[in-house]
């Protein structure tokens, strides 16, 4: 669906993107750029759990890493430029405690090609990814007035766990949200805190729960994991030199 809606006095506009799809990420991004003269908030908030068994996308990448990590990777990229343009502004990656289940991360196979795969190893890995890409992208945008935090919402019952195939563990994730979960107004504080509040106007490169810094894996506070990682996925999107504002 695309369009655009009014919602008391706020038009908001609605355009397709599919983030496992980098076709359609360049694509929304090209909009974007043609239509809007300032971008000061970006949300990278699409989701999925693992797939029971490993997929690939038709641009060769694992289907949870794409939809969860590469098109954001690729999107945030591509708005770049007219955020550092439009400063200051926020970049806000979502990710998951989940991220504290992965005890290794090697750069060279962030597809699975060969190391394990398993439904809960994919999710875990795309919110580790998501943390580094975080705290290497703060790193590049120091001094430009634009910051980049993720944050962990909690447990949401939303319609995460309503679409594809589902494992066992997903399936018993999927009842115990709907029993103990925040509902959405509930669970997107967080996300909106870090959009808009004074407290965080200066703070980047950190990761948030329940509206307050919060301690991560081990792995994800390697900032040369994190580099590693970042250069790594420039290849697996086939970032492009125009295509880079850092």
């Amino acid at each position: 669906m695309e369009g655009g809606l009014e919602v008391g006095d706020v038009r908001v506009e609605v355009r397709h993107l599919d983030t496992s799809d980098l076709t359609s990420v360049r694509k929304f991004a090209k909009r974007i750029l043609e239509d809007e003269r300032s971008l000061h908030v970006l949300i990278n908030n699409a989701g999925m759990m693992g797939c029971p068994k490993r997929e690939v996308t038709q641009d060769g990448l694992e289907l949870t890493m794409a939809t969860n990590y590469y098109g954001h990777f690729l999107l945030t990229n591509l708005l770049l430029g007219l955020m550092k343009k439009s400063s200051p502004g926020r970049i806000i990656a979502l990710t998951s405690s989940d991220h504290s289940y992965v005890n290794k991360l090697n750069p060279d196979s962030l597809n699975f090609e060969r190391e394990h795969y398993s439904s809960r190893t994919a999710y875990g890995q795309t919110s580790l990814c998501n943390i580094l890409f975080s705290v290497e992208l703060a790193s590049k945008l120091e001094g430009t007035g634009v910051t980049a935090n993720s944050v962990h919402p909690g447990c949401v019952h939303t319609e995460f766990f309503y679409k594809g195939k589902v494992t066992l563990f997903s399936w018993i994730c999927r009842k115990l949200y709907l029993l103990m979960g925040k509902d959405v107004q509930l669970g997107a504080q967080p996300t909106i805190y870090l959009a808009v509040s004074q407290e965080v106007e200066d703070v980047s490169g950190q990761y948030f729960v329940d509206c307050q810094v919060a301690k991560t894996s081990e792995l994800a506070r390697q900032k040369k994991l994190a580099k590693q990682v970042w250069e790594a996925t420039e290849v697996d999107v086939k970032l492009q030199p125009e295509e880079k504002h850092y």
